[in-house]
């Protein structure tokens, strides 16, 4: 699936459905803007940049991005990679993950690596550490 946008007058949203391991760090932290019974479920004028901001930057996987008007994604600065806790490997600050062929197989502000070996998504997180 690609990633969709959900276009707003200051800032928009994308969202790549394939990335995303549901851990609703955007339906708990702004439910006016990110509300699954909706459609479309993602409504970035319902909140305001710096608070979308603040939002997408929690999302462990990097499913959701942020354009801002001026058509510059935000990314953090710096590389972190986080680890532990039963979840995914969470990697930000920008990298590129390549398969064995050489394709890109996702490039991003945040990714999050399978660290369990339950995912149907590998390398990626699908969530299936929750029930492993």
């Amino acid at each position: 699936m690609a990633r969709k946008t959900y276009t707003g007058e200051e800032a928009s949203i994308t969202f790549d459905l394939d990335t995303c391991i549901h851990a609703a760090e955007c339906v708990r932290g702004l439910p006016q803007v990110f509300d699954l019974d909706r459609k479309p479920w993602i409504l970035p004028d319902a909140a305001g940049v710096a608070e979308l901001r603040d939002v997408v930057a929690r999302c462990p996987s990097g499913a959701l991005e942020i354009v801002e008007a001026e058509g510059a994604t935000v990314a953090p600065s710096g590389v972190t990679v986080q680890t532990g806790g039963g979840g995914p490997h969470i990697i930000k600050g920008g990298c590129q993950v390549v398969g064995a062929d050489g394709s890109v197989l996702k490039e991003g502000a945040v990714v999050a690596l399978c660290a369990c070996g339950k995912t149907a998504k590998a390398p990626f997180c699908d969530g299936s550490h929750a029930s492993a």
